[in-house]
């Protein structure tokens, strides 16, 4: 009986034992669930910052191609500005360098009138006047040119050379077979230049 008793006994504190075990398991599992919950809840949030860094990168790189867009755009702005200015300037330039070559053209136009008269008295009938008075308004009339050409203005030459419809404005034809074709045969009224520019072209016969 009593031998009966220490197995009931031995048994009891086997079963103490296994309840005690089983109660010091639960807490371990229960602090291992606790661990794989705080992980699985720490990748959650790294995965979160990481799409929220993928995010503010993707901003920053919108923004980075927005100023570079605008970086050109600026430039290019500023450099057909300064092409503008660049032409501005020579055109400018080149307007000053013109109005200071032509500056007599005005003047000459002016004076053009007074020439074809002179022209016209000397290629007159002048046996009826003195010498003297024939050389004075010769003079004058050569003095005039001299004045003219100081300021660059001459007349074109004309008979005797190739019809140039730049230079010669052709008045008539004629038909002379003495004389080549297509040549100034006669002056009607003389054509003047202000250095390169054609103030008034001459008046011609130009043979056929």
């Amino acid at each position: 009986m009593e031998e009966k008793n220490d197995q009931i006994m031995e048994e009891e504190k086997n079963e103490s034992i296994e309840e005690q075990d089983i109660e010091i398991i639960e807490p371990e599992t229960t602090e291992e669930n606790t661990n794989n919950n705080e992980a699985a809840e720490h990748e959650t949030e790294k995965e979160t910052e990481e799409d929220s860094d993928e995010s503010g990168l993707e901003i920053l790189k919108n923004k980075v191609d927005q100023l570079e867009k605008a970086k050109n755009t600026a430039e290019d702005k500023m450099l057909r500005i300064q092409a503008e200015f660049e032409n501005f300037k020579k055109r400018t330039r080149k307007e000053k360098e013109a109005i200071h070559k032509y500056k007599s053209q005005d003047i000459a136009s002016d004076i053009l009138p007074a020439l074809d008269n002179f022209d016209r008295a000397l290629g007159a009938d002048t046996s009826e006047v003195s010498e003297a008075y024939v050389e004075g308004v010769s003079m004058v009339y050569r003095q005039l040119l001299d004045a003219m050409k100081t300021h660059g203005v001459e007349a074109i030459e004309a008979v005797g050379k190739e019809f140039d419809p730049n230079l010669h404005h052709a008045e008539m034809q004629v038909e002379d077979e003495e004389k080549e074709s297509n040549v100034v045969v006669e002056e009607l009224q003389k054509g003047y230049m202000l250095k390169d520019r054609v103030i008034r072209p001459a008046m011609v016969k130009v043979n056929k």
